[in-house]
C-alpha cells in the first residue's frame, strides 16, 4: 500500500478538524483531540499546522474555496431549479469526499452571528449564498428548504457513507434537491 501524500495527509487532518469544529466549536476542540481523531501525534500535527488558529484558518479557507468554486461553476445559470440542482450535486460530492467540510458548512448557516463560530464562518455563509444566487434568508420557507437540503446531505452522507460509498452521489443529490421543493416529475 503506497504511503499517503502530503496533500492526502493534510486533507485528512483538515476534514477531521472541520467535523470537530462543527460539532464542538473552535474553543472546545483541542489540537490533541484532532490529532487523536486522525491517528497522529500532537507534535506531528503541529509540524503541519503550527497552531490551532493556523489549523482553523486552513479549515475555513479550504471550505470557503470549495464553496466559491461551486458558486463560480454555477454563476452562469439563472437562479432556480437548474442552478439549485448543480449546487446540491456539488455539495453532495463534497459531502461524500469530505463530510467534515459539509458539517462545517451546515454549522455556519445555523450559528449565532455573534458567536465565535458564527464570526469565523461568515465567509462560508457568504459563499453558499453566492452559490444559490440569492440572499440565504430572502424568504423564510426557501431558507428552511436550503438548510434542510444541506442538512439532509450532511446527515445522509455521514450515516450512509460506508454503506453506499461513491455510488450514493445521485441518490444523495436527489434527497437534497427534493428538500428544496422542486418537482422532479
Amino acid at each position: 500500500m503506497p504511503r499517503p501524500t502530503k496533500q492526502q495527509i493534510d486533507d485528512e487532518i483538515l476534514d477531521a478538524a472541520a467535523g470537530l469544529f462543527a460539532r464542538h466549536g473552535f474553543r472546545e476542540t483541542s489540537v490533541q483531540r484532532i490529532a487523536d481523531t486522525v491517528g497522529y501525534s500532537k507534535t506531528g500535527l503541529l509540524h503541519r499546522f503550527p497552531s490551532k488558529e493556523a489549523l482553523q484558518k486552513a479549515v475555513i479557507g479550504r471550505c470557503v474555496e470549495q464553496i466559491r468554486d461551486t458558486a463560480a461553476g454555477v454563476s452562469d445559470l439563472p437562479v432556480g431549479p437548474e442552478r439549485d440542482r448543480a449546487v446540491i450535486t456539488a455539495v453532495a460530492e463534497l459531502a461524500l469526499a469530505q463530510p467534515g467540510a459539509v458539517a462545517l458548512l451546515l454549522s455556519s448557516l445555523v450559528s449565532e452571528p455573534e458567536s465565535e463560530m458564527g464570526q469565523a464562518l461568515t465567509e462560508i455563509g457568504a459563499a453558499i449564498t453566492a452559490a444559490f444566487g440569492e440572499e440565504f434568508l430572502c424568504d423564510p420557507v426557501r431558507a428552511l428548504r436550503k438548510v434542510g437540503a444541506l442538512g439532509a446531505i450532511a446527515v445522509a452522507s455521514v450515516a450512509l457513507r460506508d454503506v453506499f460509498g461513491p455510488d450514493a452521489l445521485s441518490g444523495l443529490a436527489e434527497v437534497g434537491y427534493d428538500a428544496l421543493g422542486h418537482s422532479t416529475h
